[in-house]
């Protein structure tokens, strides 16, 4: 895992752009050992303007520009303990910003930066943060619904990746985070599932959505076609 910043480290990066009203992701790379990862921060509105920011980019100058003329920078989610690499540079460039992470990687991401609270209050009520069932608490969720439907804000749960190519792309396969489909990564599932009954459940859950529109992942791409019909079938392969 890559150490956390100390300080503003901007890595290549694409730009903001919105996927649903008041939604906005961006993807950037880290470069691994032979492997340049993907990885997406998205940024939510709430309804008086305050930003929740999940799984945090360090941005150049022009997109945090954008990002702060979008909204003020209110609540930053650390998903789970592999997700803190920009946390500390975000908390220290808006020191207002309230620190949010699962109970069971609060230990972790407060090696690099305070933790404020495990279960947020945001103020709206068409935004909630909730811990993933059967992780021990080490994986958060975010649901937000719009005029448009709901988006089901996921993190290393599930990968999505389409594009990757020569050994990365078979390294990420072998990982369980690229393929032809949307999966739960084979090391995740071993590092973060202790309960596959209970993830299985909520997974379902989470299929009976009439308002899912969208699941979005911190490693690939969106899940818009058949968001229902892919969270069944991620149950099924538990």
């Amino acid at each position: 895992m890559t150490k956390p910043y100390e300080n503003w480290h901007v890595l290549p990066h694409g730009e903001l752009a919105a996927i649903d009203e008041g939604v906005w992701t961006v993807v950037g790379h880290i470069r691994m050992p032979l492997v340049d990862l993907p990885r997406r921060m998205t940024v939510v509105r709430l309804a008086d303007s305050r930003l929740v920011v999940w799984s945090a980019i360090a941005l150049d100058d022009t997109e945090m520009t954008r990002l702060e003329a979008f909204g003020s920078p209110a609540f930053l989610i650390v998903p789970n303990d592999h997700h803190r690499l920009d946390a500390k540079a975000w908390k220290t460039r808006h020191p207002e910003l309230q620190v949010i992470a699962p109970e069971g990687s609060r230990a972790k991401v407060e090696e690099v930066v305070p933790v404020d609270t495990t279960a947020p209050d945001f103020g709206d009520p068409n935004v909630t943060f909730a811990p993933v069932p059967g992780t021990r608490d080490h994986e958060a969720a975010l649901l937000v619904h719009t005029v448009n439907g709901t988006t089901l804000v996921l993190n290393d749960l599930v990968g999505n990746i389409r594009a990757a190519s020569g050994i990365a792309n078979w390294l990420l396969r072998l990982a369980g985070f690229a393929g032809n489909e949307a999966q739960i990564p084979r090391v995740v599932k071993a590092a973060l599932v202790k309960d596959a009954d209970a993830l299985r459940t909520q997974l379902l859950r989470w299929s009976e959505m009439d308002s899912l529109k969208r699941i979005v992942v911190s490693h690939g791409e969106p899940i818009e076609d058949t968001p229902s019909e892919t969270l069944r079938e991620l149950a099924a392969s538990l």
